[in-house]
């Protein structure tokens, strides 16, 4: 869902290759050094961009920069965001080359035969998401994220950023799991971590997951940090919430038994999004295949999605008004407000026959999806184990945090009004099982 809107236009072939350069290593943290992480000047296509040879890492670990420019030389910033985004590191200057061209093997855009340009040594980093801005002698700038993961979850509310969504929509190279050069039949049905993202590279972290970010930090809850690609056997052992963000649409069966074990554990899952828990995904190593025909089924044609998230994507493109319909429910406590123009759009979801018997609406909103009529919710049950699970039912949930930043008609009162109702989600759940004793 959303190709239309996430769409950017494809980056084609990097520069051609230079000489290989000696791999330099960076050691030294500069935290707290206050400089803006934001990028200033774009650039030309091609001028500057790269990638992590690792989606995450522990604390301490190095992970490789595998840079293309057409600078004379960069140099690279991590900066670590959320509440008080702060550069925690930076690179001498290193040479800039000009990686060989991408390769295109059985459909699926590669550039893991770049060499490494940089080594980044995490010693001293705080657990959390990072945007490394590369910055080229010539002015233009990219980001490259990366996760600072927890090495445990235990007692902590655990933010997942959901990178294998971000892959699935990265047009660069000219092809994502949605288009290809000559349109939807010519797309990827695998896609790899091994290429730069397109646009800014870090478009979807940006649009769906940074505000709710910095909004869970302000909030003193103890937070955790994985990626999607990180939720494994055992790594939410002991976690007291799990927030899925703004659009986490791709997930494979090993992600699924994750959270949902967690779930039955008494572990609180929140989901801020829509159409999360969409396509049924196969992981291999750094690939996220999804050929949409034979081997990448939609969650629903075997196991419901909404069976876990309490309702279930329904429209694109939706837009309408948030009505509150059961304003003293706890969520909502200390919010000012019962409707809300923008915040329903751009993707909804609503509750579906394979919904949980006891899910609540919290919030009912009719609209019109392209002339068709249609609702989406804000939903709320609890599950056997005693845990709580949210759904906000539309993916402008996070944007609305923005205000009038987000557009699309959103108003300051729907800032102050998601604001809180976060808050009060997320400090719930940081003290244990949410759920309500007597709806078990």
């Amino acid at each position: 869902m959303l190709a239309l809107v996430l769409l950017a236009s494809g980056c084609g072939e990097p520069p051609v290759a230079a000489p290989p350069v000696r791999t330099p290593t960076a050691t030294a943290p500069a935290v707290d050094v206050q400089e803006s992480w934001r990028i200033t000047r774009h650039g030309a296509d091609h001028e500057i961009e790269g990638y992590a040879d690792r989606v995450s890492v522990l604390p301490g670990e190095r992970f490789g920069l595998r840079v293309s420019t057409t600078a004379p030389r960069f140099s690279a910033r991590a900066f670590r965001m959320g509440a008080n985004p702060a550069k925690v590191w930076e690179s001498a200057r290193v040479r800039g080359v000009r990686q060989a061209p991408m390769r295109i093997t059985g459909g699926m855009v590669t550039a893991a035969h770049w060499r490494r340009s940089l080594t980044v040594d995490t010693t001293g980093w705080p657990e959390g998401a990072y945007l490394i801005r590369l910055d080229a002698s010539t002015g233009a700038q990219r980001y490259v994220p990366v996760t600072v993961r927890s090495a445990s979850t235990a007692g902590r509310v655990v933010i997942v950023n959901a990178v294998t969504t971000w892959q699935a929509y990265n047009l660069w190279g000219g092809h994502s799991l949605y288009q290809g050069p000559a349109g939807y039949a010519d797309r990827s049905r695998t896609v790899t971590f091994d290429r730069p993202y397109d646009g800014t590279g870090a478009r979807l972290f940006l649009d769906f997951e940074k505000e709710a970010l910095a909004v869970a930090e302000q909030s003193g809850v103890p937070l955790a940090y994985l990626t999607s690609l990180d939720l494994e056997p055992g790594a939410l052992d002991g976690a007291r919430a799990v927030v899925s963000l703004g659009h986490d649409e791709y997930w494979s069966p090993a992600m699924r038994k994750a959270v949902t074990q967690a779930r039955d554990h008494g572990t609180n899952l929140a989901f801020l999004g829509a159409n999360a828990v969409y396509w049924r995904i196969g992981l291999h190593g750094r690939k996220v295949a999804c050929d949409k025909e034979r081997l990448c089924e939609l969650w629903r044609e075997s196991e419901p999605e909404s069976a876990l998230v309490g309702q279930m994507y329904d429209c694109f493109p939706a837009e309408g008004v948030y009505r509150v319909r059961r304003p003293g429910h706890w969520i909502f406590a200390g919010t000012k407000g019962r409707r809300f123009p923008g915040l329903v759009g751009v993707e909804t979801d609503r509750v579906s026959p394979g919904s949980p018997g006891n899910v609540k609406v919290l919030a009912e909103s009719p609209f019109s999806c392209g002339g068709r009529s249609s609702v989406t919710h804000s939903t709320y049950y609890t599950a056997p184990s005693g845990a709580g699970v949210f759904a906000s039912g539309t993916m402008r949930w996070v944007c609305a945090l923005k205000g009038r930043g987000c557009g699309h008609g959103v108003t300051g009162p729907a800032a102050a009004f998601t604001r809180r109702a976060t808050v009060n989600l997320l400090t719930r759940f940081a003290k244990g099982p949410a759920g309500d004793p007597q709806e078990r």
